[in-house]
């Protein structure tokens, strides 16, 4: 079979391997219809993702028709449209027994810390298989993406009653302000290209954007009624826009980081601890999260548009090194 590999930074190159076939009682077999392409890959191809190693194969935002399973599998039949939860994890640390196995102590992340999907076929446990067979490939490709949104709505544990900021109009920005929007709270998008908030305000239903200039508190006081957003999600993985966001809270709210990096974050203590801000990261997702995604596209509350270019597998390499990732989301697909 064909799979995609990078063997150092800025080296991805297609190779020829060995089919993987059924090992375990419990595993199941993919071939794989899609492959999102998303910040993590991009990072990695540039040598700038954190928990990273070389060589690598990418893929963690997989749609598959499941083409064989082990003799002890149940509920997962020959010939389904799947997606994969790309987050494997012990199930026995501390974090995992509380249910937030999305940060596992031993996390193995698909295409991240083990290889990922981005090839022919995968074989993988069935404990993190989804199968829909009333969502396209398309949509059971984008359910991991919009997940990590979901799960960073969820962690903030905002109503209907707060009032939403989302830095960052990319693929996680979007999922995260969607989802906001969906719990019934006044949303903003935030981001400093014009182009990216208008079609983020239009496949979100967020209520107004802000294009970010030297008046940021200016349009955000503007925009909320006199004060600032009482939960603020920054998505950039950018430390000045990470750093700027501990200004755009109200007292007493929420400020969630969903963008990761490899720099330390500083903010001013007297500030934070003057106006009791509550910081909290978000980390991959959970399988409520994806639940939680699939449930909505089920009852069409995810609109189409979300993938904004396809290519054609034979394609990806030259998209990466071509390294122009100004649009919304990419797929490969197989023809």
């Amino acid at each position: 079979m064909q799979q995609l590999v990078i063997n150092e930074p800025f080296q991805m190159i297609q190779r020829e391997v060995k089919k993987p076939s059924i090992q375990n009682s419990h595993d199941v077999l993919l071939k794989i219809t899609h492959i999102g392409i998303c910040g993590t890959d991009t990072h990695a191809f540039a040598g700038e993702q954190p928990f990273f190693s070389y060589p690598r194969v990418l893929g963690h935002e997989l749609a598959a028709i499941v083409e064989a399973v082990g003799e002890d599998v149940t509920g997962i039949q020959v010939g389904d449209r799947a997606t994969v939860i790309p987050y494997i994890h012990c199930g026995k640390c501390a974090p995992c027994r509380r249910g937030q196995t999305n940060c596992c102590k031993t996390i193995q992340v698909l295409g991240v810390h083990t290889d990922g999907g981005m090839g022919e076929y995968i074989v993988v446990d069935e404990s993190i298989v989804i199968t829909d067979n009333a969502v396209s490939g398309e949509q059971l490709a984008i359910v991991e993406p919009l997940a990590i949104g979901a799960h960073a709505v969820r962690r903030s544990e905002l109503t209907e009653k707060d009032t939403v900021l989302v830095i960052g109009a990319g693929p996680i920005g979007l999922g995260a302000a969607r989802f906001a929007k969906l719990r019934g709270a006044k949303t903003v998008l935030m981001d400093l290209n014009e182009e990216r908030l208008a079609y983020g305000q239009a496949w979100t239903e967020a209520d107004d954007v802000i294009i970010v200039n030297n008046d940021v508190l200016v349009q955000l006081r503007e925009k909320f009624n006199g004060e600032l957003p009482t939960v603020v999600f920054d998505a950039t993985g950018n430390q000045k826009s990470m750093e700027a966001s501990f200004e755009y809270v109200e007292h007493s709210g929420t400020l969630v980081f969903i963008g990761l990096m490899k720099k330390t974050i500083t903010f001013n203590d007297p500030d934070f601890h003057s106006r009791e801000l509550t910081l909290k990261s978000s980390r991959n997702a959970t399988l409520e999260d994806f639940e939680t995604v699939m449930k909505h596209m089920q009852a069409g509350e995810i609109k189409e548009g979300y993938v904004t270019k396809e290519i054609a597998f034979e394609d990806a390499i030259a998209y990466f090194e071509a390294k122009q990732y100004n649009t919304n989301k990419v797929q490969i697909y197989f023809k």
